[in-house]
């Protein structure tokens, strides 16, 4: 057993769950969604990201461009609720977006979710 590889596959997958945690509900009602959820979900995107740094293959980049997709979609997704709550403040379609945003994160991290158990298929044992 690969110790990198499991703790790397841990993170990868606790950030797409995490992300789909927060992204589940109703999209225009602000009580559906935590932002400490938003927040651990940014937390453990990023040490995916770092986790994914070192592997120099295709699968590797490919990887890594998906993981920071989801990382500028959650910072974006935080930095408007930040902008809402001490802004104009936080309404439906505010929540609307940040929840858009999640979703796009959500999405690049279940492509990463695949690549990685692709990756993990074809690899010899």
């Amino acid at each position: 057993m690969n110790l990198d590889k499991v703790i790397s596959g841990f993170f990868i997958i606790l950030a797409m769950t995490l992300n789909f945690g927060f992204f589940y509900g109703d999209m225009h009602t602000i009580e559906s969604h935590s932002k400490y959820e938003l927040f651990a979900a940014i937390i453990v995107n990023l040490i995916a990201t770092i986790l994914k740094l070192g592997d120099k293959t295709q699968v590797g980049s490919v990887l890594l461009a998906t993981s920071l997709v989801a990382d500028i979609q959650l910072i974006a997704a935080a930095t408007v609720w930040t902008i809402a709550v001490y802004g104009s403040g936080m309404n439906s379609e505010i929540m609307a977006v940040i929840v858009s945003l999640s979703g796009g994160a959500l999405l690049a991290n279940l492509t990463s979710v695949a690549l990685y158990v692709g990756d993990t298929l074809k690899s010899k044992r």
